[in-house]
């Protein structure tokens, strides 16, 4: 290796070809040519300080460890690239106007991993990797030294992915159209247009571990989650410092905090927080992924999130920003979990950008169908999707969420279309590797897991068929309790043809869905419930619109599903106050204290979406996942209706945690246990007599009792001693008829029933006008008003 030493305004170089000696800094070279490993300069002069004498390997201890990180005089670097010929470490110096970088040629080791100690570099530092090898896109094989890519592990990103046509790999003038020349490599330099990564001081484990101490750790049985996007939920709260507002600290602002606490959620569910880019078939349009299901980096937050001052301050800082927002929420008594999406990345199919995985190790990442021409398996719908029968893809993502766990302190995770982390290319595996290795993982192992059970792929719905302790969101629950309470009143309001669907699918939602999760023993808790999520309508939209409304997504209305089971109650969209049609507007709030009511009082973890509270509307859009706009964020200027519906949520989340029958930890068996001489579950029909086989069959019974024991046989371990000794027995009385009917209250073991809450009532505080009519026997007859919901305790 020869050295060549500059006067004294330049510093030494050291040049090294990779198959003589991988280990070197490369001299400033024509950075128009990335086909001659080693050969590319910065655009704008390489700046060299390292001499081979001061590189030195790694231990066979720190290969594991993939990533950079800070140690003793400098830092680790570890990286994956299997069917690279060589693998350039770039530091990257001044500005990125005036950028000057130092390429330094890593080590190769086993298993395709590169390596090197790096002296005199520590935190603060930005960095990234050009890989250098085979440009075949036929066999996979995508390598160019041109494109300066992200570490997948870098924990803290300077800058964003601005999609131009010199961030892909191939030849392309128009990122509109790059799906033609494939076949030849891009020479252009995409540095100026990408996310480098920055090195991080590692974390104080003193303050780990006492952030870890915070941790809520709120059994299931307790759980209510709330979905959230941190921007879009408090971008327009006023009562917020203004530079707070859409930030990671806007979050753990007291007023938000207060608005968490005060409705009677436990557990916030962030949507993506990792930091992203936006897909370029979308940014072709002119719009961001809003939603950030686009992953980049699975270490890093998204930067974009956290206050300026953050952000201006480095990585680091916005990585802190992200850890006192946790802190705060656990100190409130509010679990943070974290929606996460490791079955695809932000790269998009086989023509989009070259910014990380592809550039490392298209294969080794990336499902293929195992067809040559080397094509991706796509069973995201995104382009491409993560191939877990790899050990590297494995890895990254345990390593990530051991990161976001065991550093920053997280208290959950949902998986994106879960299904895809657990294919065996083909099929689904309940017991699929990276399945059990996140079960059996002990840094995750006092963690709530949850997941998408479903992909795009063959057989690619799984609901109720992942093991423990995994949870899962129940899209059959959405579904039962959209058909009843609105698109088969829709129907009977119509006067259409043909029978509607009978009561048994509403009732087995109710109970718990055990027909899909009673396999492993798991519990009514392991469905998470819920009506609405971020993609869909929003509760209020599914009873003002009966079609969807995405015509600001540019996409023609396509997108988005068309299986809404909404109902508009016959008028399409908004009715304002003084409308002829203004008299629908109670039917429909009315509509949505019966799906709100209805989720509440299921057997199973409930999921809200932030503003369905108060009822929240997107204009009909079911699919805003491209609108960072008014659409997508949450309008906190609330009118009097949505006062009475907030502070009904807050109502019924309060019955809720007060009453154990509301939230029962076992599946009934519709007989007393030993515990309790009372029946754990029973049915009735109007008459108040017990439903019968037959009954259930009928598809025009639109009315159905129920009554759950609230004793120790709902919960016998997860109860104190005085809370089974003073549960009241709960009846939920249902009028799925559009017509008033008698209801004959069924039997209970007190002498009272006592009404607590009815759909009808437009704010909670109707019940102190009842008055006396609160309270009835059981066999009194009550009436009950069309479409409406009604609870009694026990008293």
């Amino acid at each position: 290796m020869g050295a060549a030493w500059w006067n004294n305004d330049a510093a030494m170089t050291v040049s090294a070809h990779p198959t003589s000696s991988p280990v070197g800094v490369v001299e400033d070279a024509d950075h128009d040519d990335p086909t001659t490993p080693h050969d590319a300069g910065a655009p704008d002069g390489s700046v060299a300080a390292v001499t081979p004498a001061q590189l030195a390997d790694l231990p066979a201890r720190s290969l594991g460890r993939l990533g950079v990180h800070v140690l003793g005089d400098g830092i680790d670097v570890v990286v994956a690239a299997a069917q690279a010929v060589a693998v350039d470490l770039c530091l990257i110096d001044g500005t990125r106007e005036h950028p000057a970088e130092r390429r330094i040629g890593l080590q190769k080791a086993r298993h395709g991993l590169w390596h090197a100690h790096v002296p005199g570099v520590g935190a603060g530092q930005r960095y990234g990797f050009r890989v250098h090898g085979a440009w075949q896109p036929s066999d996979g094989l995508f390598h160019n030294p041109a494109k300066l890519l992200l570490d997948p592990y870098a924990r803290g990103v300077d800058g964003a992915v601005e999609l131009a046509p010199e961030t892909f790999g191939h030849h392309v003038t128009d990122i509109r159209s790059t799906h033609h020349g494939l076949e030849t490599a891009d020479p252009r330099d995409s540095s100026p247009f990408v996310a480098w990564g920055t090195v991080l001081p590692p974390a104080d484990p003193a303050t780990t571990a006492r952030r870890l101490e915070l941790r809520p750790r709120t059994p299931w049985i307790h759980t209510v989650l709330y979905e959230l996007h941190v921007r879009g939920f408090t971008l327009l709260r006023e009562d917020l410092p203004e530079e707070l507002r859409g930030t990671y600290a806007g979050l753990a602002h007291p007023n938000v905090i207060e608005h968490l606490r005060g409705l009677g959620v436990t557990a916030v569910e962030l949507l993506p927080i990792h930091v992203a880019a936006t897909e370029h078939a979308i940014a072709a349009r002119g719009l961001p992924n809003y939603w950030g299901y686009s992953t980049l980096g699975f270490f890093a937050p998204e930067p974009r999130y956290a206050t300026r001052a953050s952000r201006e301050a480095g990585p680091a800082a916005v990585e802190a920003e992200v850890k006192a927002m946790v802190d705060a929420l656990h100190e409130a008594g509010i679990e943070v979990v974290l929606d996460v999406v490791y079955n695809h990345t932000c790269e998009g199919g086989m023509d989009g950008p070259l910014l990380s995985l592809r550039g490392l190790d298209n294969t080794g990442y990336y499902l293929h169908d195992g067809g040559h021409q080397a094509r991706y398996a796509d069973v995201t719908g995104t382009g491409n999707s993560l191939d877990f029968r790899r050990q590297r893809v494995v890895q990254l993502t345990l390593d990530s969420l051991r990161h976001w766990a065991g550093e920053i302190g997280v208290d959950g995770f949902r998986f994106d279309l879960a299904v895809t982390l657990g294919r065996r290319a083909g099929e689904f595996e309940p017991d699929h590797p990276f399945l059990v290795a996140l079960a059996s993982d002990p840094v995750l192992a006092d963690v709530k897991l949850a997941v998408e059970p479903w992909d795009v792929g063959p057989s690619g719905w799984r609901t109720g068929q992942f093991a423990p302790p995994v949870h899962e969101w129940n899209d059959r629950f959405r579904d039962a309790v959209r058909r009843f309470w609105l698109a088969d009143a829709r129907a009977q309001a119509a006067g259409e043809h043909g029978a509607p669907h009978d009561c048994r699918d509403l009732a087995t939602r109710l109970s718990g869905s055990a027909d899909m999760f009673q396999r492993f023993d798991r519990g009514p808790t392991a469905s998470v419930n819920y009506v609405t999520a971020h993609d869909g309508f929003t509760l209020a939209d599914l009873t003002r619109y009966d079609h969807k409304h995405n015509e600001a997504n540019l996409e023609d209305s396509r997108d988005g599903s068309d299986n809404n089971l909404s109902w508009n109650h016959g008028v399409e969209g908004e009715i304002e106050a003084g409308s002829p049609a203004a008299d629908i507007r109670p039917i429909r709030r009315r509509s949505m204290r019966n799906v709100l009511g209805t989720l509440l009082v299921s057997s199973g973890t409930p999921l809200l979406t932030a503003g369905d509270e108060f009822g929240r509307t997107q204009r009909g859009n079911n699919n805003a996942y491209c609108q960072d706009s008014p659409i997508s964020w949450v309008d906190w200027d609330l009118e009097p209706a949505q006062l009475d519906l907030l502070a009904t949520s807050s109502y019924l989340l309060r019955l809720r945690r007060e009453n154990p029958a509301m939230r029962p930890g076992r599946f009934a068996y519709g007989r007393p246990r030993s515990n309790d001489p009372f029946v754990d579950l029973a049915w009735f029909s109007d008459d108040g007599e017990p439903m019968e086989g037959g009954a259930w069959h009928n598809p025009y019974r639109r009315v159905l009792q129920m009554r759950r024991a609230g004793g120790a046989s709902a919960h016998p371990r997860s109860m104190m001693r005085h809370e089974a000794a003073d549960a009241r027995d709960l009846l939920v009385v249902v009028n799925g008829a559009l017509n008033e009917v008698d209801v004959t209250l069924a039997p209970g073991r007190t002498p009272r029933w006592e009404l607590v809450w009815d759909s009808v009532w437009e704010s909670p505080d109707e019940r102190e006008q009842i008055n006396g009519g609160a309270r009835a026997e059981p066999g009194d007859i009550a009436t009950v008003e069309p479409l409406s919901l009604r609870l009694y305790l026990s008293s």
